[in-house]
């Protein structure tokens, strides 16, 4: 290169604006390099944050760590194997880790484009003040929506239940088949399946976790003794025992805890067995069925419900003014009825009580026809051979006109 193309190129350098390069764009790529940067740091922070989490040895010193393993010790205290305690931490991991990444690129990206705003010579306080007013509105209708991402946050971060979990949120009861950080979804015994919002759990009942019981109320007769009730449940439960199945969910002996309630036809006794979480219904099923089968076996029957019935009679003198009542509603329905008679039926009505209808001629001429009331009511005087009707009033009449 010629001194002269050196003493160009030196002109044409200090007509370059030096200040303005040095000036906002340098700061923007400064912030946006650190912005970049300050991410990956704190993302790195979070994924062992969250290894540390899946492994269980978070909060544990170093000799502990050693000494034991935290599956193994978290398994022993909850009841379920390690395998499925490892998946658990894994997923409660995995979702604290993925929630803690997008909070922390929120901030840091809002927090960058403000600065940039900044360096650019743009009046930032109208943007913070309009922040400001959505973040209010924000505040009071999405209220409910933050309340259940921060209820979800901590329910998996304190793992107050997982899928597979058994529990009872109120109106929900079930199996829980996904937790998520706004809702989580629970299978009903029926089928049911319901989505519930985080926000509105106040309250969590976990039958899967650490251990359960199995409640039996099994009733007996009062001249079964409990020695006697002591070695059926003894025989019971070896029986029980040979089934694999059943015998390794079964975690102690059964407790008979003494008579629970009393009643006019048995006393009922209460036993629970402490088995594996999810398993006392299936533990509680098959000890039922072999308790039966060794009461029957030793002749005792579940005593059957006792019901007596009282009968009562009413006061006699309510009696009678019932009777009364009855007649007197009769005799004016009998009085309407007759008041609707035709006029041809009303003619024959109006006839003599006991007063005979002309019959037919003995040699066959034609005469009125017989009445039939009066006809069905005569009757043959035995002693006399006279005709008699009876009369409505209660006295016999003759049946000859007077």
């Amino acid at each position: 290169m010629t001194f002269e193309a050196l003493e160009t190129s030196l002109q044409a350098a200090q007509q370059i604006d030096w200040e303005f390069l040095l000036g906002p764009p340098l700061a923007i790529a400064i912030i946006i390099i650190g912005a970049i940067v300050l991410n990956m740091v704190i993302r790195l922070f979070i994924r062992r944050f969250a290894a540390a989490v899946a492994k269980g040895t978070v909060g544990s010193s170093e000799s502990a760590r050693g000494r034991f393993s935290a599956s193994a010790i978290q398994a022993k205290e909850s009841g379920f194997e390690p395998a499925i305690v490892r998946e658990r931490r894994a997923q409660r991991a995995k979702t604290v880790g993925r929630l803690l990444s997008s909070v922390a690129t929120i901030l840091i990206v809002v927090i960058a484009v403000l600065m940039i705003l900044d360096k650019l010579s743009f009046n930032i306080a109208p943007i913070l003040a309009s922040a400001g007013i959505v973040g209010v509105a924000l505040a009071f209708g999405a209220q409910a929506l933050v309340k259940d991402y921060l209820s979800g946050f901590f329910m998996v971060v304190e793992d107050q239940y997982g899928i597979g979990d058994t529990v009872d949120l109120g109106e929900a009861i079930g199996t829980v088949e996904d937790v998520g950080l706004r809702t989580t979804q629970v299978r009903g015994l029926d089928g049911t399946l319901w989505h519930v919002r985080n926000g509105e759990i106040l309250r969590v009942g976990n039958q899967s976790q650490g251990w359960a019981r199995a409640v039996l109320d099994i009733p007996i007769a009062y001249n079964t003794t409990m020695d006697t009730y002591s070695e059926i449940i003894t025989a019971t439960t070896e029986a029980v025992e040979r089934d694999p199945e059943i015998s390794d969910s079964i975690l102690e002996k059964p407790e008979i805890w003494g008579v629970e309630s009393l009643s006019a036809e048995s006393q009922v006794i209460r036993t629970v067995l402490k088995t594996k979480p999810n398993q006392q219904w299936a533990v509680a099923r098959a000890f039922r069925a072999e308790l039966k089968r060794q009461m029957d076996r030793r002749g005792i029957q579940i005593p059957f419900t006792q019901e007596t019935v009282f009968r009562t009679l009413p006061d006699p003198t309510e009696a009678i003014k019932i009777a009364a009542t009855n007649e007197t509603h009769e005799a004016d329905h009998h009085h309407d009825s007759h008041g609707h008679d035709s006029p041809g039926n009303d003619s024959r009505s109006r006839e003599p009580l006991g007063q005979e209808s002309r019959s037919h001629d003995a040699h066959g001429g034609s005469g009125p026809k017989p009445n039939s009331d009066t006809s069905a009511s005569r009757t043959r005087n035995g002693d006399t051979g006279t005709d008699h009707a009876g009369d409505l009033t209660g006295g016999p009449r003759t049946g000859k006109g007077n």
